[in-house]
């Protein structure tokens, strides 16, 4: 992944179904535009918001290389 840009965003899941009840959830998930495929996601906490899910998104993947992008977070991963 050397010099690739990895973006990451999040998503609301709406009309999502727990136990026949409806509800929305929110994804943060990371991507490779050079493979058009994600590499990984993870659900955001209820009671928590995308920026405390991203670090645990990072655990998740192995980037060297590349830089990470977010709409409210940069880091670049060498």
């Amino acid at each position: 992944m050397d010099g690739e840009i990895i973006p990451i965003d999040s998503k609301t899941i709406r009309d999502a179904k727990s136990n026949g009840v409806k509800s929305s959830f929110y994804m943060v998930g990371a991507w490779t535009r050079e493979n058009n495929m994600v590499l990984g996601q993870v659900k955001v906490s209820e009671k928590s918001n995308e920026i405390t899910a991203i670090p645990k998104l990072l655990e998740l993947i192995t980037i060297k290389g590349g830089t990470v992008t977010t709409d409210a977070w940069s880091v670049n991963k060498k």
